[in-house]
């Protein structure tokens, strides 16, 4: 019936029968209306939640490519600047360094008549400025005495120089038979080859440290009349890498395996030629041990792909706890092997995907529930952090005992926040996907208290996992996979020379010097005097801090 309006009349006429059907019909139809509105509202919330969803993402992507990485201080807005260029550093306010800041205490210039022992380990050159005899004697007539110089200390910087070192080995012939004998010398690095333990020394701390791609280093020593290809070098690192520092690399893996508590993770990397299409990815994994290990070691793996065969190549024997990030991968170690492997979360990383929302949001998202949720879960996982720092001088019994006391109960105040929560917020937006991860990683997230020696997150291992990661920024790809385990190899040993205090290019000219005068060894008993923290290596290569105090 069409819904009209009727005249008091009409409705006065109407039988009772009639008056019943009229209201019964109009009742249909305004419930028809009522639900048709609520159905258009419905509609228009599903396409508010998308377009949430896709302003979340958005903002994610944007934040992702022009904001800063730093998470610190989200809270007040205000960002630590994690890289600036020169301009943006050098303010009128900018203090010139004098010497005593720039040449570290243990080598600078202490009290009087001690002078070869502060300049013990640096170059030094003396300057005198004096005036002739004529000169004096024309400005005193009645004669002079030299008093006590007056002494000032500049800073000169030469870059690298190339010294040819020219062998001259003596041969000897006895005049009765024909024994011909050489004098002792040191042994080749590489057979028929230029190549010295200082100047590949130099190239690995230039490429592995530094960052500084071959074809530039190929550039710079042109600069400076040598010329060397980055063929030539490359081969020289694969070279010395496979002969000699797989020795010592191998050593770091069974040392790594030998620990309670170790982290992991892992990049992808270009490799140019490893059997597949262009563009396929590969990755660089990296392992490493507790940070509350007393002797850090740093290894890289090189493999073709991220499944769990190559963890489980690499932890095959360990007995222990694996800290990562949520990667399954991690995870079914600990389901393949539940009697061997414990697998522990990062609470950086459930962190960061609030503290990211934070920091996209902007006017009116500062009213939302994805905010506000946002800065709860921050602020909670501040505060667990801020009292397990608390704990860090305390023995493993002490800590273990403190984190059930003190901790454990606002870990799970927490997860309960959440579960309550996760029904409030758009299933796929950003704060819902921050909260199904805290919840979906609950099992290893809570690890840390079961067990003292788990530290909070997998921090270790991204720091060691970075100077990979700027490198591979500046060079881009590998060119084979025997390059990318070689590089594995040099990148290891490099990170772990860093982790425990060492220069790193006096460690890798040490071991370039070592190593080939054993090769005819039986044993390996020779690798134990040039491991990191070795005492030998600790007096050669070790980087003396600079006490802030002085």
């Amino acid at each position: 019936m069409e819904n009209k309006e009727l005249t008091r009349e009409e409705l006065n006429n109407m039988s009772p029968e009639k008056l019943v059907e009229t209201i019964i019909s109009q009742r249909e139809e305004i419930m028809a209306q009522q639900n048709e509105i609520k159905a258009q509202k419905d509609q228009i919330n599903i396409i508010e939640q998308k377009l949430d969803v896709l302003t979340d993402q958005i903002k994610a992507a944007s934040l992702k490519q022009f904001g800063r990485s730093s998470e610190k201080d989200v809270l007040d807005g205000q960002m630590a600047l994690v890289f600036n260029e020169a301009e943006a550093t050098v303010t009128e306010e900018t203090v010139e360094p004098d010497m005593d800041q720039v040449i570290p205490a243990h080598i600078r210039r202490r009290p009087k008549g001690k002078r070869d022992e502060d300049l013990k380990g640096i170059p030094a050159r003396i300057e005198e400025h004096t005036l002739t005899e004529e000169k004096l004697n024309e400005l005193f007539d009645g004669g002079y005495d030299r008093l006590e110089d007056e002494v000032y200390r500049k800073l000169d910087y030469h870059p690298a120089e190339f010294e040819v070192t020219e062998h001259h080995v003596a041969v000897y012939c006895g005049r009765k038979g024909h024994l011909i004998v050489r004098a002792d010398h040191p042994a080749e690095l590489l057979e028929r080859s230029i190549a010295t333990p200082s100047l590949a020394a130099g190239i690995m701390n230039a490429k592995y440290v530094n960052s500084i791609p071959l074809y530039r280093l190929e550039k710079e020593f042109e600069r400076r009349e040598m010329h060397l290809s980055r063929q030539v070098m490359a081969g020289w690192m694969m070279k010395l890498s496979e002969r000699y520092l797989s020795l010592i690399y191998d050593r770091l893996c069974r040392d790594i395996r030998s620990h309670h508590v170790i982290h992991a993770d892992e990049t992808p990397v270009l490799v140019n030629r490893d059997g597949r299409k262009a563009g396929s990815k590969s990755y660089m994994w990296v392992y490493r041990s507790n940070v509350r290990d007393d002797r850090p070691a740093v290894v890289y793996r090189y493999c073709r792909t991220r499944n769990t065969d190559e963890l489980k190549d690499f932890v095959n024997g360990f007995k222990g706890v694996i800290v990562s990030d949520g990667y399954a991968s991690y995870h079914k170690l600990e389901t393949d092997w539940p009697e061997d492997i414990t697998v522990a979360g990062c609470w950086a990383h459930a962190r960061r995907k609030f503290a990211d929302i934070i920091k996209s949001a902007s006017g009116s998202d500062k009213k939302k529930p994805k905010y506000t949720l946002s800065e709860y879960a921050v602020s909670q996982i501040s505060n667990i952090y801020h009292l397990d720092n608390q704990l860090t001088d305390l023995s493993p019994d002490k800590r273990a005992k403190e984190r059930n006391l003190t901790i454990r109960s606002s870990v799970e105040a927490f997860f309960v926040w959440a579960e309550e929560h996760r029904q409030d917020v758009t299933k796929g937006s950003n704060i819902g996907k921050a909260l199904d991860y805290m919840l979906n990683q609950k099992k290893y997230l809570m690890a840390f208290l079961d067990d003292p020696d788990i530290p909070l997150d997998n921090n270790a291992a991204e720091r060691s996992i970075r100077s990979f990661c700027v490198g591979k920024h500046n060079w881009h790809m590998i060119d084979t996979m025997n390059g990318a385990a070689d590089s594995a190899m040099i990148y290891s040993i490099a990170e772990t020379a860093k982790e425990n205090s060492l220069k790193p290019y006096e460690y890798f000219r040490l071991l370039l010097e070592e190593i080939p005068k054993h090769m005819d060894d039986k044993g390996l008993e020779f690798l134990e005097d040039l491991l990191p923290w070795s005492e030998k290596v600790q007096e050669t290569c070790k980087l003396e801090k600079r006490k802030t105090s002085e």
